[in-house]
């Protein structure tokens, strides 16, 4: 399970993911509304724990934006003392339980994980930009009707940024997305892994840098500099000083046919 815990107080934020973490948790911190929202973008939290007086967009406008996305994100709502937390400032969707302060940790965990066990709308299983289309329950790759043999983490790479919906992901979110903590040389990983991941999908290039870090799925219109390939410059399976391949040097995963293995 992962969760985002959006509260501007660092030691509220800090304790209350201490408490999930303990609980074999995923737990990312958003400080303000912004933040927030700039993370729910990617629809990866199953639930979001969301500070009512949250600076930046107010809760409600946050539950509105998970609402209008389709996101399945439920949401627990922190209130202080004396508020009416079931009473949204304006019409519209509202979270689906509320906490008010002061609260005990294990009712909070407990809350937590029973809003990420209540059935949810299941994400699309076909996600589609620019003539790419992802079955992720099939686990194929298909680009203008050609299939693609994808790796497992080409494939999760490609997840990612498709379900950005042409929303910049950073070189840090895709590691903690598709390679969790088990890599080394993080930043040379990710340009490996895109480099492949471009040149398997050819031209016109749809996966764009963008400055100042990061990428982003673009329309396939027009072509960023150093696109096609990209950074695959750096696509050689040199191995790192820990002797294991970089990224994107799995076997394939043969996702065309359905297989989603890595292979040895």
């Amino acid at each position: 399970m992962r969760v985002l815990v959006a509260e501007a107080e660092e030691r509220v934020a800090e304790r209350i993911a201490a408490e999930l973490r303990r609980a074999a948790v995923a737990v990312d911190i958003a400080p303000d509304g912004h933040t927030a929202l700039a993370a729910l973008r990617r629809g990866v939290y199953d639930v979001l724990v969301l500070r009512r007086d949250l600076p930046g967009p107010r809760a409600d406008e946050v539950c509105r934006h998970l609402a209008e996305g389709g996101l399945p994100t439920r949401v627990l709502l922190l209130t202080a003392p004396g508020t009416a937390p079931d009473q949204p400032a304006a019409p519209g969707p509202g979270p689906d339980d509320h906490l008010t302060e002061p609260f005990a940790d294990q009712d909070l965990l407990a809350r937590v994980l029973a809003l990420g066990r209540r059935g949810r709308p299941a994400l699309p299983a076909v996600i589609e930009r620019a003539g790419v289309a992802l079955d992720t329950a099939r686990r194929l790759a298909v680009r203008d009707g050609r299939p693609l043999a994808l790796s497992r983490t080409e494939f999760g790479v490609l997840e990612v940024l498709l379900r950005a919906q042409g929303a910049q992901v950073s070189d840090d979110e895709l590691i903690e997305e598709v390679w969790e903590e088990h890599i080394s040389f993080r930043t040379n990983a990710v340009r490996v892994a895109l480099g492949r991941l471009r040149a398997k999908l050819g031209d016109p290039p749809v996966i764009e840098r963008v400055p100042g870090g990061g990428y982003r799925m673009g329309d396939g219109a027009a072509a960023d500099e150093g696109a096609g390939t990209g950074d695959g410059a750096e696509t050689n399976d040199r191995p790192t000083p820990g002797g294991e391949a970089e990224a994107g040097g799995e076997a394939e995963a043969g996702v065309a046919t359905g297989t989603g293995s890595d292979g040895p």
